[in-house]
């Protein structure tokens, strides 16, 4: 036989053997005589215990997760709801949280400015200077927006002690 035509049968046959497992349809669910529970994909030929045979059906593996609502307590617009039923202290040290988050996000995205994010202005020969993008400007402004309101949150909560 032409040493290609047998590569091929044996990568072939390789690819066939390694297949066959990610088809796998049944998982066995394996219980020893101390009731310890373990899963194999494999039926084992010496076990000495119960041994129950799960069938699996992949198509059944998905799910589909309920669309978010915020609950009523949350600030407007700011997408970080408050946890349901949290006594005045716990939403204040929350908040807090909330603008410390805030700030830390715009301070980081000032001080590591993203690819595409800065534009270079000026001549080559002259020397150029770095110049924010207008998407760049409107991230940091909606940054900016996010500590103004998680503040004013804040002095909200801090108000009604």
């Amino acid at each position: 036989m032409h040493p290609r035509r047998q590569a091929s049968l044996l990568f072939a046959t390789l690819a066939v053997l390694f297949a066959a497992p990610a088809d796998a349809q049944t998982l066995y669910k394996l219980i020893d005589k101390n009731g310890k529970i373990t899963y194999s994909e494999t039926r084992p030929k010496e076990f000495e215990g119960q041994v129950i045979p799960l069938d699996i059906d992949p198509s059944r593996n998905t799910a589909t997760m309920p669309k978010y609502q915020a609950p009523a307590n949350a600030p407007k617009g700011s997408g970080q709801p408050l946890p349901p039923s949290a006594p005045n202290r716990d939403a204040i040290a929350y908040a807090r949280e909330r603008v410390d988050s805030a700030r830390k996000a715009l301070a980081d995205a000032k001080e590591n400015p993203g690819e595409g994010d800065m534009r270079h202005i000026g001549t080559a020969g002259g020397g150029t200077r770095p110049v924010p993008t207008p998407e760049f400007e409107k991230r940091l402004e909606r940054l900016q927006e996010d500590v103004r309101k998680a503040e004013e949150h804040l002095a909200k909560l801090e108000q009604t002690r």
